[in-house]
Order: C-alpha cells, then structure tokens, then sequence
C-alpha cells in the first residue's frame, strides 16, 4: 500500500520542495485548501482532503480535517489487531506523515489594529488536533510542525524508508511544546482582556532569546527567554550593536538599571552593579549626568553597567571611553559615539527604542523552591500627597533632592537607604538586614560628600537611631514612608536636630 502523507501548513515555507521529494520517494499526497491549491500550481498530484472525507470543507474552512477518516488515520495502532480491523471495517487507511503548522494567533495579537473577531478566526481548530492525534501516535506516524525538520525527515526516509524511532519521538515531544505554547498564547490573551490577573491555574509561555555560557556561575547552566508581548522598552528589545554577548549576570545588572532609569524625565544617568543603583546623575545635558554618576561612586561603577534616557553622543563616549564597564543601554548613539565607544571590543553596546517606556501592565515574578510567587509590577511612586511631619518644611531644592532619593531608594534591595544631593547620589546602601546598616554604609561610601545631602529610606525607621546617624553626617531632610509604631520618636529626634521630615505614605521593599 502506498504510504500517505498529509500536508496542511499556514507557513509554506519549503513546503513545495519538500512534497515533491516525497513524491518521488512514492508517497501519496493528502492536502486542504491553500496549501492544495500551492501544490496543483507546481504540478504536483495531491488528493484533497474533502475526496478523503467524503465531505466538503464547510463554515469558511472551519471544518475540513475534523473527521474520523482523517483522524481515525492518524491514531490507529497499526500493531493492534483489533484497531485493524476497525480499519479495514471502517474504510480508513492509514496516515504515516502529518506536516501541519497553525494560524498565526501571535502575529496576530501582536497587530495593534487586529479585532476581537480577527484574533478568534486565527484561533486554529484542527490543526492542533492533527497535530495532537499524530504526537501521541508518534511509535507509528511522523509529525512535523517546523520547516526545518523538513530535510531530517526527507534524509532518514531515503535512507531506510522510515523515519527513525528516535526522530519520531524527538518530532512528538516538539509538536506538544508547540501546542502548549499556542495554547499559553490565546490563554492569555483572553486573561487580558479579560483583566484576570490570577487565574486559578497560570500558564506562561515565552521564546528562546538566546543560550548563555552560564549562570550566575560558570557552573550554573542558563538561557534567556523573552515574553511574546510588552516588550517595549525593555531589554529584550533591546539590539546589540557592539561586544561580546550578554551574560546572566549582565543581562540581570542591566534590567535593574532599565528599572530605575525610567523613574526619572530629564537626562539620566544610572551606574548600577548587582542590579543595584551605585551612582546615579541628573543634568541638563547627558555628558553631564554621566559625570554626576560617575563622580558619585567611582569604585563601583567599576565593570558595571550605565543606562542612558538620552543619546549618548561624542563628549559623553570620550568619558565612558576611558572606564572599563560591562555594558552600555541608550536609545541611542551618535555616529561619532559610536566610533569611540567599538574601539573596545568587549563593551556591549545596547540600542533601545522606547527606553522611557514605564507604563506596563505585566506582572512580575520569581521563582521559589517548588513554586512561584507573582505580583503586580511596583509602578507608583507615592501614597499620595507627601506628608510633612516635623516643624521645618524642607526647602526647594531640598525637595527637589529628596524625590530624586526616593526614586533611587524605590530600586535598591531592602533594606535600602539612598543619599543625594544637587541631583546626585552620594551614597546607597542596598541589601543590609539591618536598616541602620544600610544607611552606616551609605554615608561611609559618601564620606565629605554626604555634608548638606538628603536621605530616603524604602521602609518606614523602627527605631530613631537612623536620624542620630543621619544628623551626625550632616544630612539635612528625610523622606521615609513611615508608619512605624516609633515614629513620634524620629519626628521628634528630627525636630531637635532641625532635620525635615517628609512622610511618601508608601514604601518600596524589592527583595
């Protein structure tokens, strides 16, 4: 009995190639629709599927391959005596190759202008099934969703006539991490509009970005995935256009920075190292702020990563130039830039589009030993309006200081105290168990610069030790969520120190 394949593609790319090697190797063709009509018009013979099903393709090719003589093909155990006879009372032969790949749901939804109505049409029906029924028959059929496999499968059958036990399997096993990803896809789409942020099962899927030579440590395997949507403005969209490829290590240090650099509007720079901010600058050109950040922490900034809200041109280059960083993320570079900056080759040079972008909708996540926790991303910045608790109100530019410290302190890990002045960050203290820790590191690392600063704290002081402390460096303001049961005794400490207190009503814990 000849052997049958059958051929039902939204993506006929090699597709014609590839069944006309299959004819020549003496298999039957079996087609639907358009991928029909593509093989009649390269004159290759092929049975439609509706001479197969006695039935005609019907409610606008919603219903052509949802039939037992297509379906009963596929799944028949061909050892099986009992399923043979069926067969043969039955009038079904049998389908020893399905090559089926599917709607275009992603493109789709991705399409900002696509309907409702559009985006259900593409919801593909009985090419999963197909699909399904043939993996799961995958001892007795062949099943091909990517063109790629397209020479494996054409190779092993001149070669023995079969495809081999162990390529069957291989096939199977990709067919239904195809399937599950489609059906992630229109999942969650339907949670989206739907505005169902925690389904009672969640199902997430994401694409390869990319392999990486290891995790946090050589020892530690790794891979870079990327959603399917949102992606706007971070750094899987980013393009590298200079340097060695990210690392795990990169790739988590500069998220952290893109993170923190969308708080701020004016040109900015973020320096950060372990995902933490280490010296951030604000200026009014981007030359400038690189100088703040740089000037703010010197040591850290060291291999680190710089992020920029603004094209970085010649003069902000020729700084950069002669620091030894990991990676650089801007919107953009100057051509000149460009020439100082590849002139070392392991710098990576990242392009972001977008990078301002902030407001997203997603959720974010992490992993835990046998599960994961998920919330929503921490996108406000205040309570509400900013509370004034001590007898002196903080000045302007003291102000001014103090939202910029509590932008900073908003991306540093808790316990996080964040110091600045004239725009700047004099001192962060990211990370510490102890809050008074965070902020005894933060004024070491500011040293004679902490004079006349300001600090923020991401949590409210349990104890007024912090404002003994901060008084004893010379800062001048605080701003601090508050709501701790010992609050009256910081007020009042400030009060006697004539430090401004200012209450955000919200704190900002990032573990």
């Amino acid at each position: 009995m000849m052997k049958r394949v059958l051929i039902s593609v939204f993506d006929k790319s090699d597709v014609v190639d590839f069944a006309k090697e299959l004819v020549e190797l003496g298999w039957e063709i079996i087609s639907t629709g358009g991928t029909s009509a593509k093989f009649k018009e390269a004159g290759i013979s092929v049975m439609d599927i509706s001479d197969l099903t006695k039935f005609p393709e019907c409610f606008d090719g919603r219903v052509k391959t949802l039939h037992p003589n297509v379906e009963g093909g596929i799944l028949a155990i061909r050892d099986n005596e009992n399923h043979k006879k069926q067969m043969h009372d039955l009038g079904i032969e049998p389908i020893d190759i399905v090559v089926c790949n599917l709607y275009p749901f992603k493109q789709t939804i991705l399409n900002a202008e696509a309907s409702h109505e559009e985006i259900i049409e593409n919801i593909d029906i009985g090419g999963p099934t197909m699909l399904r029924a043939a993996a799961k028959n995958y001892k007795f059929v062949s099943v091909i969703t990517d063109p790629a496999d397209y020479k494996k499968v054409i190779s092993e059958l001149k070669e023995s006539g079969e495809t081999r036990a162990a390529t069957k399997e291989y096939l199977a096993a990709k067919v239904f991490e195809h399937t599950a990803h489609y059906d992630a896809l229109i999942s969650g789409y339907f949670n989206s509009k739907l505005k169902i942020s925690d389904p009672q099962t969640l199902t997430l899927t994401f694409e390869k970005k990319q392999d990486l030579r290891y995790g946090e440590n050589p020892h530690q395997k790794a891979t870079f995935y990327s959603q399917i949507k949102g992606t706007e403005g971070t750094l899987t969209a980013a393009k590298k256009i200079h340097g060695k490829e990210l690392s795990y290590n990169n790739i988590g240090d500069t998220d952290g920075a893109l993170e923190t650099l969308k708080e701020f509007e004016e040109p900015t720079i973020v320096a950060a190292k372990h995902a933490n901010p280490c010296g951030i600058g604000s200026a009014d050109s981007i030359s400038e702020a690189f100088r703040k950040a740089y000037d703010a922490d010197p040591v850290s900034i060291f291999g680190g990563i710089v992020a920029s809200n603004r094209e970085i041109d010649k003069a902000t280059a020729e700084i950069m130039s002669s620091i030894f960083l990991e990676v650089i993320v801007a919107p953009s570079y100057s051509i000149e830039a460009i020439k100082i900056l590849t002139k070392k080759k392991n710098l990576r040079l990242l392009e972001l589009a977008n990078i301002s972008k902030s407001d997203y909708s997603a959720m974010k996540g992490k992993t835990v030993l046998g599960g994961f926790l998920i919330q929503e991303m921490d996108q406000k910045l205040l309570g509400g309006e900013l509370k004034i608790v001590t007898d002196r109100q903080p000045s302007e530019k003291e102000m001014e200081d103090l939202m910029f410290a509590w932008k900073t302190v908003k991306h540093a890990k808790s316990n996080g105290i964040a110091i600045a002045k004239d725009k700047t960050t004099c001192g962060v203290g990211p990370g510490q168990v102890s809050r008074i820790w965070a902020l005894e590191n933060a004024i070491r690392q500011g040293a004679d610069r902490i004079q006349g600063s300001v600090l923020a704290s991401d949590a409210f002081f349990p104890f007024a030790d912090s404002v003994e402390a901060a008084h004893a460096a010379g800062i001048t303001a605080i701003i601090q969520p508050g709501g701790s049961i010992r609050d009256q005794e910081s007020i009042d400490l400030a009060n006697k120190y004539g430090i401004a207190m200012v209450f955000t009503g919200m704190r900002h814990f990032k573990h």
